[in-house]
Order: structure tokens, then C-alpha cells, then sequence
């Protein structure tokens, strides 16, 4: 009888910490303050939105005082989305997450082809049509296959200096996140 008292005082802790962790994990999703609808709030899609030192409101703001980020987002249902950047002020970083904030694909300057930022996301379809006639302007592109066709990505630049600002600022302002169609 114990035992079964033990047991059943066991379980229902366990079934109740799951329960409560489920409905934490999930909160996001119902209150609308997912990740994928805070970065939608800063702009229109295929636009790299840099991001303010000091939270305004709602809006998404740099946590980190040495790296400065921009957010896009974009959806490659009709065309496949490309993120270009010149070479960095220093370190940079690309991450790209689908509408879930699950991170499928990231890169940095020292994993990049030429210390640029050039990468395409698509869809499968789509990168099966590029793949069948690839243009010259994608042979040194990296390409990203999203099985979600909404999502975002997060462009970051370290500035640990006041001197590295300015760099990191215009790095951020000229990066390039925009529908891709020669294909």
C-alpha cells in the first residue's frame, strides 16, 4: 500500500513538471512574443533592420554592449531570399532561423568563402531548379536549404571598441537581405 501511495505521489510530481515546462515552452507561441513576431514588428520582409543599443518599448534591442546585430525577415514560398555583405570590420557573424526560432544555419567571417557574407536560402524545389542552371553570380554563394518557408536571420559585428562603432554600424546598414530571381 505504501508502495503504491509512493508511486502515485512520484508520477504525479513528474506528470506536473512536465506539465508546467510544456506550458512555459509553449507560452511564446500564444502571446504572440515568439521571436519570429518581434523581428516581423520591425519592418517589412527583406530588409536587414539594425537593431538599437537601448530597448525602445517593444522593439528587439542589442543585449550584448560589444556586438551589434540586425534582424531580417523573409519568406521564400514565391522566390529564395539571398543575404549579401561586404567583408566586416571584424568578426561577423550570419544565423538563420525558421519561423519556430529553431536555428538552421549560421556562419562567420572565418567560415565563409571570402570573409563576405553571401549566402541563399530556399526552398528545395527551388534550389533544385538553381542547381540545374547555376549562374556565374552564385558560384562562390552558399546556399541554405529551409524546409520552413517563413523565418528570419540575425546578422551580428562585434565593435569592443568605440573606434569599431561607425565600422560596425555601416557594415550593418549595407548588408543586403532581398529576394533572389535569376533563377
Amino acid at each position: 500500500m505504501a508502495r503504491k501511495l509512493i508511486f502515485a505521489t512520484a508520477t504525479g510530481i513528474v506528470g506536473a513538471a512536465l506539465l508546467h515546462i510544456i506550458i512555459i515552452l509553449a507560452l511564446p507561441s500564444f502571446t504572440g512574443q515568439d521571436a519570429y513576431t518581434r523581428v516581423q514588428a520591425e519592418g517589412p520582409e527583406n530588409a536587414f533592420y539594425s537593431l538599437p543599443d537601448v530597448s525602445e518599448g517593444e522593439r528587439l534591442a542589442n543585449i550584448d554592449p560589444y556586438v551589434k546585430a540586425a534582424v531580417c525577415h523573409f519568406d521564400v514560398t514565391a522566390q529564395p531570399v539571398r543575404f549579401l555583405a561586404d567583408k566586416g570590420p571584424g568578426f561577423w557573424s550570419l544565423a538563420v532561423y525558421n519561423s519556430r526560432s529553431d536555428e538552421v544555419f549560421s556562419i562567420n567571417d572565418r567560415t565563409s568563402v571570402d570573409g563576405s557574407v553571401d549566402v541563399l536560402a530556399a526552398s528545395s524545389v527551388q534550389l533544385g531548379r538553381i542547381r540545374k542552371a547555376l549562374p556565374d553570380s552564385l558560384s562562390q554563394t552558399i546556399t541554405v536549404e529551409l524546409k520552413d518557408p517563413l523565418g528570419y536571420a540575425v546578422l551580428r559585428t562585434m565593435a569592443p571598441q568605440a573606434s569599431f562603432e561607425e565600422g560596425a554600424r555601416d557594415f550593418l546598414a549595407d548588408a543586403v537581405c532581398a529576394p533572389f530571381s535569376d533563377y
